[in-house]
């Protein structure tokens, strides 16, 4: 339930690249993202600059393996403002006109279990959308996200966490969900439906997950774009609109060896 469809992230992938675009072009590059503190805005720009390159080779190859970065054509970030953006927004052109032209089930390579250009256009629409909202943070503007975008940015999360390759490099993850903790988020937007919940648990086999309603041992209730961005560790719970009801050392515990 609840994916958005292949043609909408086809889409939603330029749209979010062209406010990312929009909110560095005037902006000073050596600014510190808050959310990324290791990094610039030159240095998150050019890294959803490249990523978009990295997988729009992957499709347009058909690539059954992955694809180094010296292979790739037009990696490097031009040094103007106005440049920039455009160099940001060419690249995610690119990569729509090659998921497009590929379709949703060509089979290429990815790092997860779904092995086909499905994973890339989803995948690549919510890094965008948690960066732009990064370079948001960092020069003083808006992070809005639309509700189905950011509920179904909260799936796509909790899909990777549940990928049989998070496990073994999360112990401190795996010692919590031994536990048997379980989690409820509920987004408060109207018409999502079930799509807004989620019932999340685990054990010694990862974790578990599943849209629906329940009570957990703790609840995290608020705006779709909040859930997603208190869990993707870019909003601090106090700062944001949503709610915790029950055990809030949980929910701390959660984010904190979720952070990967």
């Amino acid at each position: 339930m609840g994916r958005l469809g292949y043609e909408r992230y086809c889409t939603e992938v330029v749209a979010e690249a062209a406010r990312f675009a929009d909110t560095v072009r005037e902006a000073d590059p050596a600014r510190r993202v808050p959310t990324c503190p290791d990094w610039t805005l030159q240095q998150l720009t050019a890294h959803i600059g490249q990523a978009h390159r990295w997988v729009a080779t992957i499709v347009d190859r058909r690539s059954t393996e992955p694809v180094h970065l010296p292979d790739i054509a037009d990696l490097a970030m031009p040094g103007s403002g106005a440049d920039r953006a455009g160099w940001l927004l060419d690249g995610a052109h690119a990569l729509s006109a090659a998921l497009r032209e590929a379709g949703e089930d060509t089979r290429v390579w990815t790092w997860a279990v779904e092995q086909h250009t499905g994973f890339w256009a989803r995948r690549m629409v919510h890094e965008t959308v948690v960066h732009r909202v990064d370079a948001e943070l960092a020069t003083g503007g808006g992070n809005e996200i639309a509700p189905d975008l950011a509920a179904d940015g909260v799936s796509e999360w909790l899909d990777i966490l549940s990928l049989p390759t998070v496990p073994p490099d999360a112990p401190d993850l795996m010692d919590l969900l031994r536990e048997g903790p379980t989690l409820h988020f509920h987004a408060t937007d109207g018409d999502l439906g079930a799509a807004g919940e989620w019932m999340v648990g685990g054990g010694p086999s990862g974790v578990v997950w599943e849209h629906g309603h329940g009570k957990g041992d703790v609840a995290l209730r608020g705006p779709a774009a909040d859930l997603l961005l208190v869990l993707a560790r870019r909003l601090p719970v106090e700062e944001s609109r949503a709610q915790v009801l029950g055990d809030a050392t949980l929910l701390s515990r959660w984010l904190q060896h979720t952070s990967f």
